[in-house]
């Protein structure tokens, strides 16, 4: 591996510490499954915020649906009316920005938000569609051939793995 990969729980604390000045009395906090879902539950605890966040999935509306078919735990759950909302997504890696395209649809299907931004961890470049994150914790090139995840241990603490596309 050619890439070194930035530590996952000092990010986090840079990603809480812009994620608190995004967030309005009103903001509501969506993940995107998985990291982004992983994200975001922490994020809910350590910001103190009411209620259960949303966690959203890219499965049903992606480009590449017929090639990847539908994960086992891809299930969008939404507990706030999207109709007039101040939503936040939250994602582990911000890429290509499909599949940003893919939620926003998803998201969508559910109502009209007043506003969507966009927080994530990692921004590694490499777009193909024009969208752009409110904050990222990290910015980070890695070659085509390479992908960033997220990954969470038992004891709920992050990292980042680097594994060659196949």
């Amino acid at each position: 591996m050619s890439s070194v990969v930035p530590d996952a729980e000092a990010l986090y604390l840079d990603l809480l510490a812009g994620v608190k000045l995004l967030v309005r009395p009103e903001t509501k906090l969506v993940g995107i499954t998985s990291g982004g879902a992983w994200l975001v539950e922490r994020l809910q605890k350590d910001l103190g915020l009411p209620g259960a966040p949303g966690v959203i999935s890219s499965a049903m509306h992606r480009d590449d649906f017929a090639r990847r078919g539908l994960s086992a735990s891809a299930q969008t759950s939404l507990p706030f009316d999207v109709n007039g909302a101040d939503v936040l997504l939250l994602d582990d890696v911000l890429y290509t920005g499909r599949t940003i395209r893919a939620v926003l649809n998803e998201l969508f299907d559910f109502g009209r938000p007043a506003s969507v931004r966009l927080a994530v961890l990692v921004d590694r470049g490499g777009r193909e569609l024009p969208v752009a994150a409110d904050f990222a914790a990290a910015t980070l090139t890695l070659p085509d051939t390479q992908l960033l995840a997220l990954a969470r241990a038992n004891d709920g603490a992050f990292s980042l793995k680097v594994e060659e596309n196949r």
